[in-house]
């Protein structure tokens, strides 16, 4: 099952929460930093195997806050500071062109203070211990960059971006580009593909009574709105069941473009990933994960 949501600042906190409600398997498409709330995906049971393709296909939206004139270790407000600069000289219209330059960007730092690795071990964890890891950047794509409001030092903003972008980083370039230094001061996650904040929900929904979790729970087959439904006979559905293919009853000449995945739908519910796939005897449903249990 998906649980799309919830408003929350701490990733690893509602993989507890769920935990205590008897959820076994537990996983998430994406995280949140500490500073951060908003849209997270948590994928529960049979759903889990969903998470590479909802990192992969992600697109996310952030409104955030950063602040000129200062510069912290982590790049957020929450970090201790390293420099603090003059920014009464920066007018409106320059960080309006940094921002818009924001998508020109195709690759970015990745901060110290962050999840990402280096030979096995996460960045943050050897910035706590003072040891300098080599500067790793990381390939992104920047959708929409809109400045909300501003009220100098503090810059209210909206970005649309792809999967794991550091929005930190973007605030940490834009600072280093008026030459005053910026940091973060809020963030928030407004849209995680394919769930906006319309449908999150919060933690206090379902952890004071368990019972109430399954209404706070999206289908699996929704999780990925895009990917073809096929409804499979009782005959096809056991043949799924041992990893068999099924025929494609479209042709693949009359297929769509996308309709290469899809979900095997055994009465109303997802019983497998699969790719189509051309065999001798034509196109097929080939599985390639297995939702039941």
């Amino acid at each position: 099952m998906n649980l799309a949501g919830p408003d929350t600042s701490d990733s690893p906190a509602i993989g507890t929460f769920v935990a205590r409600l008897g959820q076994k398997k537990i996983g998430h498409a994406g995280t949140l930093d500490p500073l951060a709330s908003g849209v997270l995906l948590v994928l529960l049971g049979q759903a889990t195997k969903l998470s590479g393709h909802l990192m992969a296909e992600g697109g996310k939206v952030y409104n955030g806050v950063l602040r000129l004139g200062q510069t912290t270790d982590t790049w957020d407000i929450e970090g201790q500071v390293t420099n603090e600069a003059p920014w009464q000289h920066i007018s409106e219209d320059d960080v309006r062109r940094e921002v818009a330059a924001w998508l020109e960007l195709t690759e970015q730092p990745v901060p110290s203070y962050s999840a990402a690795k280096h030979e096995g071990q996460p960045l943050y964890k050897l910035a706590r211990k003072g040891i300098n890891a080599p500067q790793k950047t990381k390939n992104m794509e920047i959708s929409q960059a809109d400045v909300l409001e501003i009220s100098l030092p503090l810059v209210r903003f909206r970005v649309a971006c792809s999967s794991g972008t550091y929005i930190r980083s973007l605030a940490h370039s834009l600072g280093t580009r008026l030459g005053c230094g910026a940091v973060l001061t809020e963030l928030t996650r407004e849209y995680s593909h394919p769930f906006g904040l319309d449908v999150a929900r919060d933690p206090a929904d379902f952890t004071a009574d368990p019972a109430l979790l399954p209404g706070c729970v999206i289908p699996v087959a929704d999780a990925l709105p895009h990917w073809h439904r096929v409804d499979l006979t009782p005959e096809e559905a056991a043949r799924v069941r041992n990893g068999m293919a099924v025929p494609c009853r479209t042709p693949q000449a009359e297929s769509a473009p996308g309709d290469e995945l899809a979900f095997l739908m055994d009465q109303g519910q997802a019983l497998a990933l699969a790719k189509r796939e051309i065999t001798s005897t034509g196109p097929c449903w080939a599985v390639m994960r297995g939702l039941w249990n």
